[in-house]
Parts: structure tokens; C-alpha cells; sequence
């Protein structure tokens, strides 16, 4: 899981691997493949950096190369 901060500050916790899109406009949506859609606070760097840094501890990044 990976920490991402709503719009009214609370911690919320998504696992990455359920997330199918970002949209930024002008706050960054996402997009769950359950059709969800979730808008927080953090950038897309961030967003995307979580991601690298929890897959690496999980092993993914290997599987990948």
C-alpha cells in the first residue's frame, strides 16, 4: 500500500496495483480498475515515486527489467 494524502489533509492508503490512470486537472485523480476514482492532494512525481519505492521493497522492480 501506498500513503497519499486527501484534499482535507487525512493519510489514505491505495494499493498501487489497483490503479489504472492519473489525471491531473487541476488536483490529481485517480483512477481505481474498479472505476473508483480517488482525488488527493500529492503531485504525479509523488504519486508515482511511492509506487517505485514500494515496489522495489516488494521485489517488483526486478521482475520488471
Amino acid at each position: 500500500m501506498i500513503e497519499v494524502t486527501r484534499l482535507n489533509g487525512k493519510k489514505y492508503w491505495i494499493n498501487p496495483h489497483q490503479i489504472e490512470s492519473m489525471e491531473k486537472n487541476p488536483d490529481l485523480t485517480l483512477t481505481l480498475l474498479s472505476g473508483k476514482k480517488v482525488v488527493v492532494a500529492d503531485s504525479p512525481d509523488q504519486v508515482v515515486q511511492k509506487i517505485i519505492e514500494y515496489r522495489r521493497r516488494i521485489g517488483g522492480i526486478n521482475q520488471e527489467l
